[in-house]
């Protein structure tokens, strides 16, 4: 969520709809100097920093095994010396409709209600579901104006 802060701060990135899993992140997002690979390359770099120092600093009870993911899917990339905690791939596509983003968006927000996590998406502290319900977050984002609200 700091990171998120942060490249909204600094590095232009607008965020419209997010979810944060414990194996994947959904975004719908856009960067305003029209540089968005490499906002979310910096993302993603500045994140496997703290993942890896985080797991080093607490005692992480998965340190092993952690570690041993992560320098398994370092291997033959030249990109990442020690240990690489994202893939190298974005799965972007281009939101060419009303009906397209607010597709995308009721998928995001529904994957932690899919996954069992909460009865309604807008509990999930982790995501824009609770914006767009009209409730406060951890930081700001820029809910699109769709016509629709989620009612609680």
């Amino acid at each position: 969520m700091d990171s998120f802060k942060y490249c909204c701060k600094n590095k232009g990135l607008e965020i419209y709809a997010f979810v944060i899993m414990s194996n994947h992140i959904h975004l719908i997002v856009k960067s305003k100097p029209g540089k968005l690979s490499g906002t979310i390359r910096d993302l993603k770099s500045y994140t496997s920093r703290k993942i890896i120092e985080t797991i080093f600093a607490i005692g992480e009870s998965r340190k092993t095994w952690l570690l041993m993911v992560f320098k398994y899917a370092a291997n033959g990339h030249n990109r990442n010396e020690f240990y690489q905690v994202w893939t190298h791939e974005n799965h972007a596509i281009e939101l060419y409709s009303k009906s397209f983003i607010e597709q995308k968006i009721n998928y995001i927000h529904q994957n932690p209600v899919k996954a069992g996590l909460v009865a309604k998406a807008e509990d999930y502290l982790y995501s824009s579901a609770g914006f767009y319900a009209g409730l406060p977050g951890a930081f700001e984002i820029e809910v699109l104006s769709l016509g629709w609200k989620t009612i609680i």
